[in-house]
């Protein structure tokens, strides 16, 4: 059997690919790599797993819809982690061009409903189909997407007291009874300031409780988690723990931190690597099985918890840059003291809402280029 390289319908296939890129396309030199026609005879890095998703070919010689359904479920399945197919961060490979180009006609035959089981590949989809160089070769496939609708902030009105409501009223049986007496007995004297001593004790009280639930709710806001973004630099396991994963993150520090995450059950080193998360980097650095940590990579979950991805910060966010809540404008700590176990009560509040956003009570985790969401709508997140 002909390697894909030199098969002639899969050079066929590499030449239409080749015509979607512009001229001065990376693709361009990718298809010479791939083929061995580079002028200095370099040879692709990623070879291999390029030549298999140039094989992967269920939508040629007319399948059944059920084949190209399976086959598109696959492609979801594999982008659940990952922006592109090589896992390249946002980098196109001749992979994604070609695959995006064979898959174009099964997609846009989708319903609905189907479209709705493949979020990930519905994104991908639109981020290839947005890129200069490939929008005007085919037909641009209608991608619906989640529209933020940001909360609407009341303001607070406040009762406008009246010269007339300052000054203290007097019934007419009190200034006549002024008029006969101007003196009061010592007795009567002791009595009303009781009462005025007492009255003034109770109010003390009263606000005791109001300034005690206001603290509560102060230690109780996001405001004091430093959530920042951050790319994955570097992913490999655990050497002493199977569900555990490390990562190196840059946050926008002189040095990247280390950040041991439970993931290992949902995803793979290759496809954290070169991703954007989002992350605490207040917690106590401490050790998970003797390997030191220094955040917490945000997480949505299902509510059984089968699935399991970190939050995706939007294109364009920086790296380095706090998420931010409107409305509140708390100081974070330095350092979260786990003492008070701030962070466990904090994370029942973070959720995603039905269109997949990231929030707080209801309030986006937002940045500069838009909030952060999940490809899991209604999830909890921690």
């Amino acid at each position: 059997m002909a390697s894909p390289a030199t098969d002639p319908s899969m050079r066929d296939t590499l030449s239409v690919i080749f015509k979607l890129a512009a001229k001065d396309s990376p693709l361009v030199s990718d298809v010479e790599k791939l083929l061995g026609s580079s002028e200095d005879g370099e040879v692709h890095p990623k070879k291999n797993e390029i030549l298999k998703w140039l094989e992967f070919a269920p939508f040629s010689k007319n399948p059944t819809a059920d084949v190209q359904l399976k086959a598109l479920e696959e492609l979801n399945e594999e982008l659940v982690t990952k922006s592109v197919i090589l896992g390249d961060g946002l980098k196109l490979s001749i992979a994604d061009v070609h695959l995006y180009a064979t898959a174009h006609s099964s997609v846009s035959r989708l319903s609905s409903s189907d479209k709705a089981r493949l979020p990930h590949l519905l994104r991908w989809i639109d981020y290839i189909q947005n890129q200069d160089d490939i929008a005007p070769i085919l037909d641009k496939i209608v991608v619906e997407k989640a529209e933020f609708v940001p909360p609407v902030i009341k303001p607070v009105s406040k009762p406008v007291k009246t010269v007339e409501d300052s000054i203290p009223k007097k019934t007419v049986q009190e200034t006549k009874e002024a008029g006969k007496s101007e003196t009061v007995s010592k007795g009567k004297k002791t009595t009303d300031t009781k009462k005025v001593e007492e009255s003034q004790a109770s109010q003390v009280k009263k606000k005791l409780p109001e300034k005690e639930l206001e603290k509560k709710d102060e230690e109780l806001s996001v405001s004091l988690l430093k959530i920042q973004i951050g790319h994955i630099c570097k992913a490999w396991k655990h050497p002493s723990a199977d569900s555990l994963l490390v990562e190196e993150i840059d946050v926008g520090e002189a040095k990247c931190r280390q950040v041991v995450s439970g993931l290992a059950k949902f995803c793979t080193p290759e496809g954290l690597t070169n991703r954007r998360v989002v992350l605490i980097t207040n917690v106590k650095p401490g050790k998970l099985r003797d390997v030191m940590s220094e955040g917490l990579v945000l997480c949505a979950s299902n509510k059984d918890h089968t699935v399991v991805e970190p939050l995706i910060a939007p294109d364009g966010a920086k790296v380095g840059e706090c998420v931010t809540f409107s409305g509140l404008d708390g100081k974070p700590e330095e350092v979260l003291n786990p003492k008070k176990k701030q962070l466990d009560k904090i994370t029942p509040n973070l959720f995603t809402d039905e269109k997949g956003v990231a929030t707080f009570k209801g309030i986006p985790f937002m940045t500069s280029s838009g909030p952060c969401s999940s490809s899991i709508p209604n999830g909890s997140i921690k």
